[in-house]
């Protein structure tokens, strides 16, 4: 590859080099996290053949731009699939033509399916220049309010001794490959004489801190009964309105409101539809924001 004078240096993001782009992301993308939890949520918790940790670029006056990348290998309708989520994307002003640099290299890594799950700004038309395809986010809004509770047999627990001992198969697969994770919360809700795995993260929306959003829900019918349970418990952990997409929950949760203009999820697969495409294993799940 010929590099222009003065032209900043592409590099696969290394082990080596997680603390400087840490030290990067905290000073230029987000100082509200630190560089060490910046370095904690940049390796993710589960096992993974990962080929890096995304690209840099570097010139002489040290890292100039960062795009991340998570990859995971998934059991998806009876196969392996290798998925390449793409995370945080961060270049300086005036090294910003060099920036589709990162993401480019990151896209021409054969095998995989890349997933997208929180663009914004110009990184949408961006992605759909590259024709990646928009999933579905219709995303209601439900009031965390302190539902009466229908059953006495409904319960929300967030013992990590109760989930394991309880999940099996995929759920049990997922929990265990994200039970570190910093950006994900774990509870299992019982009735019914079934249980639901649910996994939810903390948001912000206008800069408040106040939101919860669900990233998987392993029982929607359950979910669909007694998710009122759910919702209630968040509200005991500070979150005042959960985000629920329906395509994660299964059908609108009763009292909530649908948003008008849902942020959008993208991927780019040529083996993978979007029913195929969850939210776990991404920069969702690692990077608490």
């Amino acid at each position: 590859m010929t590099v222009r004078v003065g032209e900043p240096v592409l590099e696969p993001i290394c082990r080596a080099d997680v603390r400087e782009v840490a030290g990067f992301l905290s000073a230029h993308l987000n100082s509200r996290i630190s560089a060490e939890r910046w370095a904690t949520m940049i390796v993710p918790p589960w096992s993974a053949d990962a080929p890096n940790h995304g690209y840099l670029l570097r010139s002489d006056e040290g890292i100039v731009g960062v795009h991340l990348a998570f990859y995971s290998t998934r059991q998806v309708r009876g196969r392996a699939e290798k998925f390449c989520n793409l995370g945080a994307w961060c270049v300086l002003e005036p090294h910003r033509a060099h920036g589709l640099r990162l993401l480019r290299a990151l896209l021409r890594q054969r095998g995989y399916t890349f997933t997208d799950l929180s663009p914004s700004g110009n990184v949408i038309e961006v992605n759909r220049r590259l024709r990646f395809h928009e999933l579905d986010t219709a995303t209601a809004l439900v009031p965390n309010l302190p539902w009466p509770v229908l059953s006495r047999r409904a319960s929300v627990t967030d013992d990590p001794a109760e989930l394991d001992r309880t999940l099996t198969g995929t759920d049990r697969s997922i929990h265990t490959d994200h039970a570190t994770s910093l950006a994900t919360r774990h509870l299992l809700l019982r009735a019914d004489g079934e249980h639901c795995y649910v996994v939810v993260r903390r948001d912000r929306r206008k800069g408040l801190p106040l939101f919860a959003t669900l990233l998987y829900v392993g029982n929607q019918g359950l979910f669909a009964r007694h998710g009122r349970v759910v919702f209630r418990h968040l509200l005991g952990e500070g979150a005042l309105a959960t985000l629920s997409e329906l395509r994660v929950v299964g059908s609108r949760p009763p009292y909530s409101r649908m948003i008008a203009s849902p942020r959008p999820k993208m991927f780019l697969s040529k083996a993978l539809q979007a029913d195929d495409i969850d939210n776990m294993y991404s920069e969702l799940t690692c990077v608490a924001w």
